[in-house]
Formats: structure tokens, C-alpha cells, sequence
């Protein structure tokens, strides 16, 4: 099947990194963040209910977030590049123009270079912004924003979706397959991380190594 809107998740789906564990790991909180991450991405707890308890753990400030976008870039998933490439040379080719987006739960500043290396303008990207003092230390983060909370993909792909228009969303966790609420399709993506209830709920599920597995479902 083709779709007008293809949407991203960032953490274990472009990226083999989950972001928000990486930044834990650099302040010594690696372990326990890791199984507040993985209580969330399995839907054991809703998101809103780790996303401020893991930022006011770890306090990123500003250089730790340009290192991290470092880490995003390096752990770039394999057939990413390809893939954006394919949809963006289907963009253009098309007569009825297709549109990529990334959505995600983590940090908007991190995960921009990462959407640069893809081909994606900043518009294109959905993700949480992060707020620093002047010094750089951090300051807290955009607690109005639906990606903070469980149904929060789902209520950006509503935004997103016009009338007449396809959508399919891709991502390797529970949230990502909360955008079935909107009406859209979800393709699970397990070749960083394989999880159950991922396979249980998606319409479609690759757990190829490569991120090239799912071109077949969108094209």
C-alpha cells in the first residue's frame, strides 16, 4: 500500500540509541532509566507518568544534548538513509506530493542533525523541546506538549492528516502504536528492539536489521 504521510519514530527506529538512557548513562542513572524507558515503550506505565521523573533525574544541560545529537548521527539505523532517500525522490516525482515527518517522545534540539542527515527540514520534525538557563544548565522542558504524554502520536498524527489522505506511522514502542487512535496505520519496527505487544498491535511488523524491511509496506 502507498501513503501520502509517512511518520518516524527517532529512539530505536532511525537511531539505534534511546536518547533519554544515553543521557542517564553520562550521569551514572544508565540502569535505572533503562527500566523506566522499557516500562514505558511496553505500555507497562502510561509515558507521562516517567517523562518529568527522568529530566528533573538527569538535568541535561546544553552540551549533553549536542552530544547526544552526536550519538543520534553515529547510531544512524541501517537503510535509513536510503529509506528517506527513496520517500523523498517519491515526493518529488509524485504528482501528489508525499510527506515525511519524524514523531517522537524525545528531545526536539537532539534529534534535528539527525533529520538534517535524512533530508527532513525542521518543520517536519515533532519531538519535545528542552529549555536551558543562560549558563547552559537545564531549566525544565515543553510540559505542554502532547509527546510528553501517552496518546500523544496519535494526537499529532490527527494534526497532520487531511481528508482524502493516507497515513502510516512507524516505530518500534507501545507509544508508536497509539497512533492507531487517529485512524492511521502503524508499522512496528523491531530491528533494534523487539517487542512483544509491538508485534501483537501493529498492522504490519518487520524485524529486519535494516530499516530498508519496510519500504515494501510504504511504497
Amino acid at each position: 500500500m502507498s501513503f501520502d504521510v509517512i511518520c518516524f519514530d527517532c529512539d530505536s527506529t532511525l537511531s539505534k540509541i534511546e536518547g533519554i538512557d544515553e543521557l542517564a548513562g553520562r550521569v551514572g542513572l544508565g540502569e535505572e532509566m533503562s527500566r523506566l524507558t522499557e516500562a514505558a515503550m511496553n505500555g507497562v506505565v502510561p509515558l507521562e507518568a516517567v517523562y518529568e521523573q527522568r529530566l528533573s533525574m538527569i538535568r541535561p544541560d546544553r552540551d549533553s544534548i549536542n552530544w547526544l545529537a552526536d550519538l543520534y548521527v553515529e547510531g544512524i539505523v541501517d537503510g535509513a538513509r536510503e529509506v528517506f532517500e527513496a520517500l523523498l525522490m517519491s515526493q518529488r516525482a509524485s504528482s501528489k506530493a508525499k510527506e515525511v515527518h519524524i514523531i517522537s517522545g524525545g528531545i526536539r534540539q537532539a534529534i534535528l542533525p539527525l533529520a538534517r542527515c535524512l533530508g527532513l527540514p525542521e518543520a517536519h520534525v515533532h519531538a519535545v523541546d528542552i529549555y536551558f538557563n543562560e549558563d547552559g544548565s537545564y531549566r525544565g522542558y515543553e510540559q505542554s506538549s502532547p509527546l510528553a504524554r501517552s496518546g500523544g502520536k496519535a494526537e499529532i498524527c490527527r494534526q497532520l492528516l487531511k481528508p482524502q489522505r493516507s497515513m502510516v506511522m512507524i516505530g518500534d514502542g507501545k507509544t508508536d502504536m497509539e497512533a492507531k487512535q487517529a485512524g492511521v496505520s502503524v508499522i512496528g519496527f523491531g530491528g533494534v528492539v523487539d517487542r512483544p505487544v509491538v508485534r501483537e498491535l501493529a498492522d504490519f511488523y518487520s524485524a529486519e536489521p535494516t530499516l530498508i524491511s519496510i519500504l515494501a509496506y510504504i511504497l
